[in-house]
């Protein structure tokens, strides 16, 4: 396990799947990340590469090639390596290897940095450097779950998350684990949305974002504490907690890819949202978490 601390706050990342699993801040002794009770879910924040969300029956071929993929890629249950740890900056790398090219059949690596950037803000960033000689997909996300409520005299019902800008966006919908972006939705985020259980009985609310910056605050209606998730520039956010239990907590996830639409035909080239890299180019994305 690997620690972070600037003072106010103090962070642990795990290396396997390279999974931040807590934020702790002594002086209000809150712990902002949940804590993986596999009764409700055994994950705190994994890595979701290369590819977000489900496929097609786990299937997918590229250059006609058949390969088979479980949700949300490999990255979540692969051992990174730690190339550098500081006080408050951690960088995690995973290569491809005999195992990976088995089900994706890219050479390449995924650097993941964390770093106290403020004396309450985390930084998290990926770098995806295609290592092929041909051009590169792949899908990169992140999936971090967040205590609800964070303090005494709060429920999950008396929680809220409110966005920036306060618009309506498109949702897409899901039917199963699939997208459904041909028929999408409306959030009206012009107020605060209030957290009930029954919001995710079709699993997780997907914005598309546009790509604009957007903030998500999650604050308690009776607490000066909550969580501020910034998001650049991703296309998707999820916002999601298990149905039908009871769960005490809530993830925001930046995505820069989505699950299978219902109509996919499987091939990686035609999947919707994929990203494509050139050989021998890198890409950045990133997002960070403000904690007040």
């Amino acid at each position: 396990m690997i620690t972070l601390d600037n003072g106010n706050l103090t962070v642990k990342i795990d290396e396997q799947g390279a999974q931040l699993k807590s934020i702790f801040c002594p002086e209000t002794q809150i712990e902002y990340m949940w804590q993986a009770d596999p009764k409700f879910w055994g994950r705190t924040s994994p890595v979701l590469f290369p590819i977000v969300g489900r496929l097609k029956d786990n299937k997918y071929t590229y250059r006609n090639e058949p390969f088979e993929m479980g949700q949300h890629g490999f990255a979540r249950d692969s051992q990174f390596d730690v190339l550098e740890h500081k006080d408050t900056y951690a960088v995690f790398q995973l290569k491809s290897s005999r195992k990976t090219l088995s089900v994706y059949p890219f050479y390449f690596e995924l650097k993941v940095t964390y770093e106290l950037t403020d004396d309450n803000e985390l930084t998290v960033n990926f770098v995806v450097s295609n290592d092929s000689e041909s051009e590169m997909l792949y899908s990169v996300g992140a999936h971090p779950g967040f205590n609800v409520p964070l303090a005494a005299g709060d429920t999950f019902e008396t929680t809220t998350v409110s966005v920036e800008p306060n618009q309506k966006f498109q949702q897409i919908p899901l039917v199963g684990p699939f997208n459904d972006a041909k028929h999408p939705k409306t959030l009206n985020f012009e107020q605060p949305l209030t957290l009930d259980h029954e919001l995710f009985d079709q699993d997780a609310l997907i914005l598309d974002l546009e790509n604009q910056p957007v903030q998500f605050k999650i604050q308690g209606a009776h607490s000066e504490h909550g969580i501020n998730v910034n998001v650049a520039n991703a296309p998707y956010t999820g916002i999601w907690s298990p149905y039908p239990t009871q769960s005490p907590f809530v993830c925001i996830e930046p995505w820069w890819g989505i699950a299978d639409s219902v109509d996919s035909n499987q091939r990686l080239e035609n999947k919707m949202a994929i990203n494509k890299l050139a050989p021998e180019a890198s890409a950045e994305h990133g997002y960070s978490i403000s904690l007040f």
